[in-house]
């Protein structure tokens, strides 16, 4: 099995760059720990606020190494997995709001890139979501619905002859598209974020494993292999690998991984016999479902959000492959696509996510204020963790913000339970929705865990 940073599509076909270490003890204003999506939108955001603030950030690996290199690059603007969930969570109300959050969270991901110049490949195809029972037709309208209900235009209903014209798969009954969401190599949204982080001040230091926190009196020692950071405040932008640093924090989240495949680039004739000509993000409608897109030099990525939990609450090395997951994919992909059956992947890997009991992520400080801290995207943050950055840069700063009064913001979701009760809830909850998705209508537990707010997957 390949190292990730091979393994990633998106991580081998970054251009190289040397990392720099930790070179000693150092003193910060604030010290970010972790250099994926959360930490660089964190640390260009608050250099945006305060410009003479002292920011040092440090990585493990190398930038974007956890789920920020690793993921399917789409971009949702819904805060929660769906409207219809922000609905059931949050309230009508909230949810309108959040929803108008959620869009303008998209331009202005997309205005921030083009006011600094730097080319993503983000585009706002859209998404088609695409049924693949007679049940889940009726899924897509209900998805419409809710979205019209909170005020997303343009999301309309199709047919089987409709969405098989967008994409052409022998297995859509039918589907819905939204046109608010895009597609986006996030490698690149990383790796523009640490130049322009860099420009404004801020001290970037990969292969800088931090090894302990030590915060019974201020300044914060972030202590690492190689030298020492005292600061004021501590950002833990470190999402599926909080606990590695603030145990207390895994009650909130649970840790998992998705894996993925992408392909050698179609040819042309490839091409024209699936269609596809609009590029949209695509999601089928099963608990467990596929989640595929077209990178920019027409390569397919393809996904599944039947994530595996590696017990107690594993995020390392030995977890970034699974070969079970692979034959899975590859089988899926052939039953969905059998004109491209001989297509072969030659990337494959899994990816850490932390997914909390809404689906949502959460923000809270630890130690009297100093440490503060933002996670639980739950698959959605390639958006998300811009508006995460925002709230994290204004919450450290003490500085007024209307996004620090989204109820995601104020109210934490409930908990889960510890281990051993843990494996065990994850392995009968993962046969339920595997029933479901086989056709089953959901029993008792799953409904009751519905009333509860509780959603599984990811």
């Amino acid at each position: 099995m390949r190292p990730i940073e091979q393994a990633s599509y998106w991580l081998a076909t970054r251009p190289h760059r040397d990392a720099v270490t930790l070179p000693g003890e150092l003193c910060a204003d604030i010290a970010i720990i972790g250099g994926g999506f959360t930490g660089l939108w964190t640390a260009v955001r608050l250099k945006e606020l305060a410009p003479d603030a002292r920011i040092i950030l440090l990585e493990q690996a190398v930038l974007g190494y956890g789920g920020s290199g690793r993921n399917a690059g789409q971009v949702s603007g819904c805060l929660d997995h769906s409207h219809q969930k922000a609905i059931a969570h949050f309230g009508i109300e909230e949810a309108r709001r959040m929803a108008a959050v959620g869009l303008q969270n998209l331009d202005d991901i997309g205005g921030f890139f083009r006011q600094h110049n730097r080319d993503c490949d983000y585009t706002r195809t859209g998404q088609l979501f695409v049924a693949l029972t007679p049940a889940q037709v009726d899924d897509a309208r209900e998805n419409v619905a809710a979205a019209t209900q909170i005020g997303i235009t343009g999301a309309r209903v199709l047919s089987a002859e409709e969405t098989r014209a967008e994409l052409n798969s022998p297995l859509y009954l039918g589907g819905a598209i939204d046109p608010t969401w895009g597609i986006v190599n996030p490698i690149k949204i990383v790796d523009h974020l640490r130049d322009i982080a860099t420009e404004q001040g801020v001290q970037i230091y990969e292969r800088t494993p931090v090894t302990a926190l030590q915060a019974t009196r201020s300044p914060v020692r972030v202590t690492t292999a190689t030298g020492t950071v005292s600061a004021d405040k501590v950002i833990l932008a470190t999402n599926a690998y909080s606990h590695h640093l603030a145990p207390r924090l895994l009650r909130r989240y649970i840790p998992l991984y998705d894996y993925v495949l992408v392909s050698e680039p179609l040819t042309p004739a490839q091409h024209a016999a699936i269609g596809w000509r609009n590029r949209q993000a695509v999601v089928d409608g099963r608990t467990f479902f596929n989640y595929y897109r077209l990178t920019a030099d027409n390569r397919i990525l393809w996904g599944t959000s039947e994530a595996r939990y590696y017990p107690p609450n594993r995020v390392a090395e030995n977890c970034d492959h699974s070969e079970t997951h692979y034959t899975a994919l590859r089988a899926s992909f052939s039953r969905h696509f059998p004109q491209l059956a001989d297509l072969k992947f030659p990337y494959a890997w899994g990816g850490p996510i932390a997914s909390t009991t809404r689906l949502t992520p959460f923000f809270g400080t630890l130690a009297g204020g100093r440490i503060h801290y933002g996670l639980g995207y739950t698959g959605l943050g390639v958006a998300n963790s811009h508006l995460a950055g925002q709230i994290l840069a204004h919450q450290v700063l003490g500085k007024p913000s209307p996004l620090l009064d989204l109820a995601i913001v104020r109210h934490s979701p409930l908990p889960y339970p510890p281990e051993p009760i843990r494996s065990w809830a994850v392995n009968i909850i993962t046969r339920s929705l595997r029933r479901v998705d086989a056709g089953n209508k959901p029993g008792l537990l799953l409904r009751t865990l519905d009333l509860l707010g509780i959603g599984f997957s990811s």
